[in-house]
């Protein structure tokens, strides 16, 4: 589980992200929907401890993130929007090195690879090189490669940008696979078929506020409108940054 405080961050005099606070539950997919520039992954980026709050408290399973950040690191798995494949190695072998960064070896390490692979289908290509991926392959593989640890949260910024449809789709299907095995999954996206497709929770940012959560009926209800695209205008108050 996630827990968020009133969580700021501010850049020169610009805000970017203005007392968010928000629990993400185990066993469900919370979304953080906004336009461009709403302050998600800036918040993403806090979470994870990349980025050094101006206020504002995390709690990773109960660990508090900025007081003990490498045990709160050890639960959760994170995919950024910087991907950071080594291109000269297989997907294996970059699935194997950061396992081995998380303490793992031998056999339990190989294990958990051969799950990574058969879990996002990525048999055809665990031997080859990076170098030459479709975007697809690249996404599958730093996927796999966060998921390595069998860590409880995972946190993904933006997952299927630049995804075909099929390779979305597969990749729709891995994120309610963790999921139902009673991770917790909260996921970055300006995207709304992503929201209607996987989200048991909405959480919707902009300007650095949370301008309406609950789950994708329950902000139609507060929202008056019949869709989740209406009530996503409704609640931002602009059609700027909207995803066709």
């Amino acid at each position: 589980m996630i827990e968020a405080r009133n969580l700021k961050k501010k850049f020169g005099k610009v805000v970017a992200v203005n007392g968010v606070s928000f629990t993400a539950q185990d066993g469900r997919i919370t979304g953080l929907l906004g336009p461009n520039g709403a302050g998600k992954t800036t918040t993403l980026r806090m979470i994870y401890g990349l980025m050094q709050p101006g206020g504002g408290a995390v709690r990773i399973d109960g660990i508090d993130a900025f007081a003990d950040p490498l045990a709160a690191r050890a639960r959760i798995g994170v995919l950024s929007d910087a991907r950071g494949l080594y291109v000269r190695l297989s997907a294996r072998e970059n699935i194997r090195y950061y396992g081995e960064l998380h303490g793992l070896a031998g056999s339990p390490l190989e294990a958990r690879i051969d799950e990574m692979l058969e879990l996002l289908d990525m048999g055809d290509i665990a031997e080859r090189r990076v170098e030459g991926f479709s975007q697809g392959e690249r996404m599958k593989t730093a996927i796999a490669r966060i998921l390595v640890h069998d860590p409880q949260n995972i946190l993904l910024d933006e997952p299927t940008n630049g995804l075909d449809i099929m390779t979305t789709r597969a990749l729709r299907r891995a994120i309610q696979a963790l999921a139902d095995r009673g991770k917790c999954v909260v996921f970055s996206t300006h995207i709304m078929q992503e929201v209607a497709a996987l989200c048991d929770r909405v959480i919707i940012i902009a300007k650095g506020v949370i301008r309406a959560e609950g789950s994708p009926a329950e902000i139609m209800a507060a929202t008056g409108k019949a869709n989740l695209e209406d009530a996503f205008v409704a609640a931002v108050g602009t059609e700027e940054g909207l995803a066709a």
